[in-house]
């Protein structure tokens, strides 16, 4: 008698073995015998996926032969990148091994949606096999990759011997790369704009950077940036620096520079990095500017680190903050998106008696994982470009950055990973306790500025909405087009994408339905709103820090600077 097994990878296996009395028998047999076993409708809606997969598969072969009274299908994925190339197209063989992966790969991610588990299991098994049909296409390997084969003919080998020695050179890396990391050096081409570290501590350096304009807002900005990466994104390249704008608009900046964490401070925790980060920030930005109160901005894990120091704030009864941005921020971790797939009771167990009590997740660890949600893109297109075609990639500041790996503190991850992703206890009042305190987001009652980008592998960006039903002030939310990254880094000068904003007040897709599309940058829109909380204008400050902050080195300072160990 079979055993009926409700374990994903069992039923995954069990799919490869063809058992004729299920192909065989008729569509619309038992249905009450069906609804009552989950397992029988599933094996049906098996038996019928391989009904129609074993009938493109003749059409397919057919066609190849020519033989009469069977017609081609056309192909599929006419967008997909990995097939662009001419022989794809009009080699037969490898249109038919195209086609026939594609068809393959179609037919297996059906089958997670057949499979008899339980719905939440189900995108599991979904991004499970899509990792697997992604690494097994025909473009990743050398001959089945008709543009790897004709390059190393027409190179006399030179191709392959090129991607030996590209393959070589990731392997002592560890990691694949991503960009000519040769052609960036952090103060030099990229992390350029002036300024100065007036503090620091064993966790941050804090940046202010020096005036553009001669009168600036009497109240500061203080960035708080992603820390599972360095902050240099906000600050590229002059044309591309979202510091530089800002510092453009007349505010006076400072901005978090995190550590990149060593072993000997792999006892950091989640508090650590809200009070020795977030509020130490502020109360030196506030000292040096003698300002009532600053404005601040957090970006991705960065804002729900200001999020949280906000709460903990707010319960002290301290009145520091005048407005918060929060870019492609969660708050309410329900919709997690692919990454929360990575993140069970039992990974995160693991990590915590590993190092719970202290130690570090390695950059590269976090840096595949996040690489891996976008396989095809961030993984195999380097793969095939490097190893099999011999070409280093090109220069792209962006991707230097990517590819700049930070560590972070065991007990700080493992408090994140299970009250964020696994529990989601940041968004019930009184359910987590920071700096000592239980917190209530709904106590944060300043102005909000919300920016979530629609293509967002990382920060689903209806999740991001969901701050506007957690925070007590007025909020603000806009969508810009794109992804995590490039979404965020769209300067107005380059004219690009597009961004909706004035929705009405309903849910996620009700206030989509009635938002307004606006060409380009997303930037003006927040640079108007946030003049409306920076207070008066006051003559722009000669020199960096006060007395007692003195300057300490040019920006972008030491810790920006330290690898990965």
């Amino acid at each position: 008698m079979r055993t009926r097994s409700n374990d994903p990878a069992q039923w995954l296996a069990n799919l490869f073995a063809v058992n004729p009395s299920v192909t065989e028998r008729p569509v619309g047999g038992d249905a009450d015998a069906d609804r009552a076993d989950p397992f029988s409708q599933a094996t049906r809606q098996f038996a019928e996926m391989q009904q129609t997969y074993a009938r493109q598969m003749t059409r397919l072969w057919t066609g190849v032969w020519g033989l009469p009274g069977q017609e081609e299908e056309a192909s599929g994925a006419p967008d997909d990148k990995r097939f662009t190339g001419d022989a794809w197209q009009q080699d037969p063989r490898y249109d038919v091994l195209k086609r026939t992966y594609l068809a393959y790969s179609d037919f297996l991610l059906h089958a997670a949606d057949a499979a008899p588990v339980a719905e939440k299991e189900k995108p599991g098994l979904r991004f499970a096999i899509r990792q697997f049909t992604e690494a097994m296409s025909p473009t990743n390997f050398f001959a089945t990759n008709p543009e790897a084969i004709k390059l190393a003919v027409e190179t006399g080998g030179g191709s392959v011997f090129q991607g030996m020695t590209l393959f070589l050179d990731d392997l002592a890396k560890g990691r694949v790369t991503m960009t000519d990391e040769s052609a960036f050096t952090v103060g030099t081409n990229i992390a350029t704009t002036e300024g100065s570290v007036v503090f620091e501590n064993d966790l941050i350096q804090l940046i202010q950077y020096a005036p553009r304009t001669e009168q600036v807002h009497a109240r500061p900005l203080v960035i708080v940036p992603p820390c599972i990466n360095k902050f240099y994104i906000l600050d590229l390249q002059p044309e591309n620096s979202f510091v530089r704008y800002a510092i453009d608009q007349g505010h006076t900046v400072f901005v978090v520079s995190w550590r990149n964490i060593p072993p000997e401070l792999g006892h950091l925790t989640w508090d650590d990095y809200l009070e020795l980060g977030v509020i130490q920030a502020i109360d030196v930005a506030l000292e040096i500017t003698k300002a009532d109160r600053a404005n601040t901005l957090g970006f991705c894990v960065g804002g729900t680190l200001l999020a949280s120091a906000s709460a903990v704030m707010a319960e002290w009864g301290e009145d520091k903050i005048a407005s918060m941005t929060l870019l492609t921020t969660m708050l309410d971790f329900s919709d997690t998106g692919e990454i929360g797939l990575m993140i069970s009771k039992e990974s995160v167990a693991a990590r915590e008696k590993a190092i719970g009590d202290g130690g570090l997740l390695h950059g590269k660890e976090l840096g595949f994982a996040f690489s891996s949600l976008r396989a095809n893109d961030l993984i195999w297109q380097y793969v095939v470009n490097s190893y099999l075609k011999g070409k280093a990639p090109p220069a792209f500041d962006m991707l230097y950055w990517n590819s700049d790996a930070t560590n972070l503190p065991g007990p700080m991850f493992c408090w994140y990973a299970r009250n964020a992703y696994l529990e989601n206890n940041l968004r019930v009042p009184g359910k987590t306790t920071l700096c000592g305190t239980p917190v209530d987001l709904s106590k944060i009652t300043v102005p909000a500025y919300i920016y979530a980008s629609r293509d967002d592998h990382i920060v689903p960006w209806r999740s991001a909405f969901e701050s506007r039903n957690l925070l007590a002030g007025d909020t603000t939310f806009v969508l810009g087009a794109s992804g995590h990254i490039a979404g965020v880094i769209n300067a107005p000068a380059k004219n690009k994408r597009n961004y909706w904003a004035a929705g009405g007040n309903g849910d996620a897709d009700e206030w989509f339905a009635t938002a307004t599309s606006v060409p380009g940058s997303w930037w003006p829109d927040w640079s108007r709103w946030l003049a409306l909380h920076a207070g008066s204008h006051v003559a722009a400050r000669k020199a960096p820090g006060n007395k007692r902050y003195r300057a300490i080195e040019p920006a972008p300072g030491r810790y920006v600077k330290e690898k990965e160990s």
